[in-house]
């Protein structure tokens, strides 16, 4: 009966999150909250299924056992008198140290304290953007011990009236250089409140909720780069000698355009002045040469066509 009640809880719990839309929100979102409170419920399941034994004994401690889905998370139960509780207080449970004064609303005769440690599911289930957690989230609810076999029970509000909880941690990582740790804790409407690390990684609380130690993050050094003025330097260098590369190239080609054209425009004008010489030529006939007669030049025949006759010598 308690094996189908145990598997009947993670059913409701992995529906609910199925259907449940995610939100990537840097705060706690009603989503995570809610997240969380049904992993509250469903590990009270489990803590109420140590119980499941013939005899058991209040003032002792009961490990759970969780699924192996949610493997790295430790639940416990203890049992107490509320009047044991309130005169007593409990030296030490787990990490936790409850003084004498410690009172729940509503009253009940008996109570059940249900220890929690997410282990590497805290920051999954408790997100606190800007923060690093240095211990595991622990967990302390209180619940109504009437009846062992209830599921989704509601919590009890449990407060010290006097001397607060204490919070021994025990597997804290160690603290980043140039930072601080602070105690932060998260009760069950999701409000957050930090405070000092006392001596010995010990944190306090006055009522119950969800407890751990964080320090905030560092973001990470930007990668060493050049300084500006060389870089500056470099890049003005390898651009003059790209343009130089480049004009040398459209220098040399324009050069030998204009080279190409005077070279065609000579030749052009070669071939015309020469068709010209031999069409004036063409129209004078021969040329006659030069001689000089007195101060001045005269043309002159060189070859004489007909030979002059006197007229005493023609005989008809």
């Amino acid at each position: 009966m308690m094996g189908l009640i145990g598997t009947l809880s993670m059913l409701r719990f992995l529906m609910w999150l199925f259907w449940l839309p995610h939100s990537e929100s840097s705060q706690l979102t009603d989503f995570s909250m809610g997240a969380a409170r049904a992993l509250d419920a469903l590990l009270q399941d489990y803590a109420y299924l140590a119980f499941d034994r013939p005899r058991i004994r209040t003032g002792v401690i009961y490990d759970g056992k969780v699924s192996s889905n949610l493997t790295g998370i430790k639940v416990s139960a203890l049992r107490l008198r509320s009047g044991s509780l309130r005169r007593r207080g409990v030296k030490m449970y787990k990490e936790f140290q409850l003084p004498i004064g410690v009172v729940e609303q509503p009253y009940v005769e008996r109570l059940v304290l249900v220890y929690q440690n997410l282990g590497n599911w805290s920051a999954r289930y408790y997100n606190l953007p800007g923060y690093i957690y240095l211990a595991p989230v622990l967990g302390l609810l209180a619940y109504d011990a009437s009846n062992l076999s209830a599921t989704n029970l509601p919590e009890l509000d449990i407060k010290a009236s006097g001397q607060p909880i204490s919070i021994s941690f025990s597997d804290v990582k160690p603290l980043p250089v140039g930072s601080s740790a602070k105690c932060v804790s998260i009760d069950l409407q999701g409000s957050l409140n930090f405070s000092k690390v006392l001596s010995d990684n010990t944190c306090t609380t006055f009522q119950h909720g969800h407890f751990s130690i964080v320090t905030e993050s560092i973001a990470p050094s930007p990668a060493p780069v050049s300084p500006p003025s060389v870089i500056h330097h470099k890049g003005k260098k390898n651009k003059s000698k790209v343009w130089i590369i480049v004009g040398s190239v459209a220098g040399g080609l324009v050069l030998m355009f204009l080279l190409g054209l005077l070279i065609a425009c000579a030749s052009k004008y070669k071939r015309r002045k020469k068709m010209q010489e031999m069409e004036r030529a063409a129209e004078v006939g021969e040329a006659l040469q030069m001689t000089n007669v007195g101060s001045t030049k005269a043309p002159a025949a060189t070859v004489t066509r007909t030979q002059p006759t006197l007229e005493t010598e023609y005989r008809p």
